[in-house]
């Protein structure tokens, strides 16, 4: 046994020595979520995800995008969002879109998958005719910057319809994080330098009860196999229960009246399974 347990911490380690920052192949970044970061905002949250930070608010109108207005049958409401990154979020300097006239295809892509995975958590008739929009602003990107943002959003979205007297429509819990195929094997929570060498790179929107919301996986040199599949899928499993304990405790600090000054909630220890 004492053998055993030798080689078990020696291939750790040596897997460690692979991963840029030392982690473990299943252990998160730090996590945190500070409320109350925009004071007009229904809801908001700054999300930190290792050097990843995303604001997102979350804001109410009390009435419904046009496609919806004239809709036969019951009324329902609706969750949207909106996705950006500020100009030096990045190594670089980056234009803005604004300035371009025109939003990219990845943004396009990125504010959809935001919207549907926090629409998978709400019940949109008892929402009724109400307008949610989330906004989901990257300060510092350093890879799953998408996943931060379903992360934090849910919890803006969870201020903004307890504010609105809509908590009701809050249906669960959702977040979602990274897992990729790199040097090191497969790895939880991939950042920037691992993410733009993975062999395949997954991004996995899982719900607190166990449900798939959305899986996106790419390869980027060759095809990964459904064992590495489904070896990235139990990684994804076992992470998000991290992000789910750090929504948790951000809106458990929150005041009364969901106003007032932020709160910082650090998540419970980072990594392996629990």
């Amino acid at each position: 046994m004492a053998d055993l347990r030798s080689a078990l911490k020696a291939a750790d380690l040596k897997i460690r020595a692979k991963r840029p920052s030392g982690r473990a192949p299943d252990e998160n970044r730090p996590v945190s979520i500070t409320t109350g970061m925009a004071r007009h905002a229904e809801g908001s949250a700054l999300v930190r995800v290792g050097n990843t930070e995303v604001l997102c608010t979350a804001s109410v109108e009390w009435k419904l995008p046009p496609f919806l207005r004239h809709q036969k049958g019951p009324v329902q409401g609706w969750i949207t969002a909106e996705y950006g990154m500020l100009p030096r979020a990045t190594h670089t300097r980056g234009q803005r879109e604004a300035a371009k006239g025109k939003q990219s295809g990845r943004t396009q892509e990125i504010q959809r998958l935001i919207g549907r995975a926090l629409r998978a958590c709400v019940d949109l008739r008892a929402l009724g005719e109400c307008t949610v929009t989330l906004d989901c602003d990257v300060l510092n990107a350093d890879g799953g910057t998408r996943c931060a943002s379903i992360t934090g959003a849910w919890v803006a979205l969870a201020q903004a319809l307890e504010k609105a007297g809509k908590s009701r429509a809050l249906t669960g819990q959702v977040a979602a994080v990274s897992c990729g195929l790199t040097e090191a094997g497969a790895v939880l929570d991939l950042d920037y330098v691992e993410d733009s060498s993975a062999q395949a790179d997954t991004n996995f929107v899982l719900t607190a009860d166990g449900g798939i919301v959305e899986i996106q996986g790419t390869a980027e040199d060759k095809p990964f196999r459904h064992e590495e599949f489904l070896e990235l899928l139990e990684l994804a499993r076992n992470g998000v229960p991290t992000l789910f304990a750090a929504q948790k405790a951000a809106l458990a600090q929150l005041p009364s009246e969901n106003q007032g000054e932020g709160s910082s909630s650090p998540a419970p220890a980072a990594g392996g399974a629990s």
